[in-house]
């Protein structure tokens, strides 16, 4: 996979890339096309052919995009076919089942570091650098950056830097409701956040390593009057990995949509206990 196929914010690999925003009731509003979507998915809105052009040209972390994506999704049910008739895994037997491995003690700023080198440290590494990049922080210019440079090769990073920038512009963070320093507007709470379910080692040759995340997501501005409620997606994450400097590092990565359940019968709660969960729940360190 090449960089220009990691940045494309959608690319599945042999997939293609989609494009970045579309217009919502009159206003511009941001939303990610992913890989496989065509214009009967359930998105229901016209891509801005000028933003398709953005995306084609300014290449950016995939996450990202895909958080974006939450944000204005339809909310429409999944496929509530049955299901394959296999009995499942005994409890404890499956492939991302905890092993009781220890998380790791170190971190590089608030993210973990110092994973083993071995699959269990590359499926630590890979979850807990799907929870940074699906964070809030990366819409703010210096914790982007920061993010970005403790996670990735420096090569990779230096690439993803300028591009980066030009797309978290002031103009389009406003079209999430933020400012230009990524913040919320008083009395409101954006919501990014990415919550592991499990990971799979696709492929381990000691020094570099192919790993699944399959995860969920919460995106959207908790808040009176948010035209961009909280809502949730699921999603696979692939990171392709190299041992650099005494630690995993990301040397590029795509993404796809699902697995996804069917949703649940929980009714939606109000924006003030979403805002007030966010703010007491914080998040998990992730290991094997």
């Amino acid at each position: 996979m090449s960089q220009g196929d990691e940045r494309g914010y959608g690319d599945e690999p042999g997939g293609r890339t989609e494009d970045m925003y579309s217009t919502l009731g009159g206003t511009r509003q941001t939303r990610t096309r992913l890989p496989g979507g065509d214009e009967g998915d359930g998105y229901g809105r016209r891509p801005a052919r000028n933003s398709r052009s953005l995306v084609m040209i300014v290449g950016v972390v995939v996450l990202l995009i895909a958080a974006i994506a939450f944000a204005n999704q339809s909310g429409n049910g999944g496929d509530a076919s049955g299901g394959s008739g296999k009995e499942p895994p005994a409890a404890g037997t499956g492939p991302t089942a905890a092993t009781g491995t220890k998380p790791v003690q170190g971190k590089n700023g608030t993210i973990p570091s110092g994973f083993a080198q071995d699959e269990q440290g590359a499926q630590s590494a890979a979850a807990n650098y799907a929870v940074a990049l699906g964070s809030a922080g990366m819409f703010n210019k210096d914790s982007r950056h920061e993010i970005v440079n403790a996670i990735y090769t420096s090569k990779t990073a230096a690439e993803l830097t300028v591009p980066q920038d030009a797309a978290y512009s002031a103009d389009f963070l406003s079209k999430l409701g933020l400012d230009p320093e990524g913040k919320a507007p008083q009395g409101s709470t954006f919501v990014s956040r990415t919550i592991p379910v499990g990971t799979k080692v696709v492929s381990y040759r000691g020094d570099t390593a192919t790993v699944d995340v399959w995860y969920t997501g919460l995106i959207g501005m908790s808040g009176q009057g948010s035209t961009d409620p909280v809502s949730t997606s699921w999603k696979t994450w692939t990171a392709e990995l190299t041992w650099a400097n005494g630690d995993w590092k990301i040397a590029s990565d795509t993404q796809k949509d699902g697995p996804a359940p069917v949703p649940g019968d929980v009714a939606a709660s109000t924006s003030d206990e979403i805002s007030k969960a966010v703010e007491e729940f914080g998040g998990f360190t992730y290991a094997r």
